[in-house]
């Protein structure tokens, strides 16, 4: 059984497995960081925290996500950093059962390592995120990390 915090991105649903999610906020606009890359729209302070917002839509569609009422932000924590992923919505925690979760084909699976399995449920498909594989694979990570940890170390 694994619990999991279920998101709508586009017409999809994903999960985040929910050891790694720190909250779910409302949409805030990020104070806007020149020189990192383009899926970064910026910071925002969470309890204190500096914490990049990532545009999922533009990570993983390769388009700008577009804001409504549901928009949110799913904060988790990777190995370095605290990150806010920009979802459509985020509003429910399920369990699934270890027997409805699919390993993900392997062709596919070295073009998107941070797919950790796909559960098959009754009445949805939904693809589970490994956020800290999923951040560490994004081009200019390391700016991103580097970034925070100087602001950390300038507070």
């Amino acid at each position: 059984m694994e619990k999991v915090v279920v998101f709508q991105l586009a017409n999809e649903q994903y999960a985040i497995p929910v050891e790694h999610v720190v909250s779910i906020e409302k949409m805030s606009h990020p104070t806007i960081i020149p020189g990192m890359p383009s899926y970064m729209l910026g910071v925002v302070r969470i309890r204190g925290e500096l914490v990049p917002v990532l545009d999922t839509s533009q990570i993983l569609y390769r388009h700008p996500y577009v804001e409504t009422e549901e928009t949110r932000f799913i904060v988790v924590h990777t190995d370095d950093v605290h990150v806010a992923f920009i979802v459509d919505d985020a509003k429910e925690i399920i369990d699934i059962p270890s027997q409805m979760m699919k390993q993900v084909n392997m062709l596919a699976y070295q073009q998107t390592p941070y797919f950790i399995g796909i559960a098959n449920m009754p009445d949805r498909l939904i693809t589970v995120i490994d956020p800290t594989i999923l951040f560490d694979h994004l081009e200019g990570s390391s700016t991103i990390k580097e970034h925070i940890r100087n602001e950390k170390q300038n507070t």
